[in-house]
């Protein structure tokens, strides 16, 4: 086990504001690091921003991770019509009005957890007892995957999501297994369809037409493990800063449901979604020249943005980020980034984050950590980074 850094997520200082530098990637490439907010989001939104060209076959390579994300199949590497198929594909299961619908039965997932926890006594770990096996539970009934047990889940996402320095050899026999598996997934829906998400988006790219194979594996391979991945990180991030920097805020989260919605946006705002040591932020091309923040960026130079840096921007968001955690926040956040490739999977995440903290608060106000902020050992090697245990009791 590799030392841990000392410092959580949440205080992982960020690049400072300033407008488009050029800097190097880790194969000596030249990039324009982009930071400020207003920079960041139009990067994100205009289309003359693209990252197909990034990966295309004949393009030199950039950023070539082992994650599914840097897959050339990845529908985060599509742009235009490829990425459009794709997204409609799965679009429809992720509205705010088809989560909206999932709300009782996730609530009744993190019901079912929080009777464990209260039966069993202290003291728990709300890692393995609560954040790890949440959004496991709600994948399996999303996609009716109920015959994989979680263990081989969290195994195919430690490997899927790999950051630089995961062992290579264990990731790709991991990601061949899942792929494997997507694999026989899909053959088993296209003669089987039933009313889950794998049939539906099955369906889906059937009407679409034009969609590759290796892309349809891979965007259903990346929700067999993404959707457990995003969650357990920033639950289980949010409780270690909760509970060790913002005793008053545990105490409003459990007595208001509404309180609870916005420390929710919050959260997501202030701690970071990946680990940038492992995985630096998505690198587009540009396809035209563009002036950003008095910087010219020519035809074919490449961008990467740091949201870090812009979700932190004092110019969009003034004052101290952890003085008023039930503040509504001045600009959408870019956490879960902007534009045509607005993470799909945001509004569950944001649902099972709320009514995790939120019941879990009301059920147990008492609950404390019973080790500091600089014991924790974290989870390395993939693009996120989460405690590994959170002993509590209350």
């Amino acid at each position: 086990m590799p030392l841990a850094p000392t410092v959580p997520l949440h205080r992982v200082e960020a690049p400072v504001q300033g407008p488009p530098r050029l800097i190097e990637l880790p194969n000596g490439t030249p990039v324009w690091l982009v930071t400020r907010y207003d920079d960041v989001h139009q990067v994100l939104t205009d289309p003359r921003f693209g990252r197909s060209p990034v990966h295309a076959p004949d393009a030199p390579p950039v950023v070539d991770g082992p994650s599914l994300l840097d897959s050339r199949d990845s529908m985060g590497r599509q742009d235009g019509d490829a990425h459009l198929r794709l997204r409609r594909a799965v679009g429809r299961a992720f509205t705010p009005r088809a989560v909206e619908h999932m709300r009782p039965w996730v609530a009744g997932v993190v019901d079912q957890l929080l009777d464990g926890l209260v039966e069993q006594g202290p003291p728990a770990d709300l890692v393995t007892d609560y954040a790890l096996p949440l959004p496991c539970m709600v994948i399996h009934r999303l996609l009716a995957v109920d015959d994989v047990p979680t263990e081989q889940l969290l195994h195919w996402a430690e490997h899927a999501f790999a950051g630089a320095t995961a062992a290579p050899e264990e990731g790709e026999c991991a990601r061949r297994e899942l792929t494997d598996f997507t694999t026989t997934l899909i053959a088993d829906r296209r003669s089987k369809p039933g009313d889950d998400l794998v049939s539906s988006v099955v369906r889906a790219t059937g009407r679409e037409g034009g969609i590759p194979e290796a892309m349809l594996v891979n965007l259903i391979s990346t929700m067999i493990v993404g959707g457990h991945d995003t969650t357990m990180t920033m639950l289980s991030n949010s409780l270690l800063y909760l509970l060790t920097e913002q005793p008053g805020a545990w105490a409003r989260l459990g007595a208001d449901e509404q309180a609870a919605e916005a420390l929710t946006e919050r959260l997501l705002h202030l701690i970071p979604l990946g680990d940038r040591e492992e995985r630096p932020g998505h690198v587009l091309a540009a396809t035209a020249d563009i002036l950003l923040s008095g910087v010219m960026i020519r035809t074919g130079d490449l961008v990467t943005t740091d949201h870090v840096a812009a979700n932190r921007d004092p110019a969009a968001f003034p004052g101290n980020p952890h003085d008023d955690l039930f503040a509504p926040l001045p600009k959408p956040s870019l956490a879960f980034g902007a534009g045509r490739h607005y993470c799909l999977g945001t509004w569950l995440a944001r649902a099972e984050l709320q009514l995790a903290l939120h019941r879990l608060a009301d059920r147990l106000p008492a609950l404390r950590l019973t080790i500091t902020a600089d014991d924790i050992r974290w989870r390395h090697g993939t693009v996120t980074r989460s405690p590994l245990h959170l002993p509590a009791a209350w």
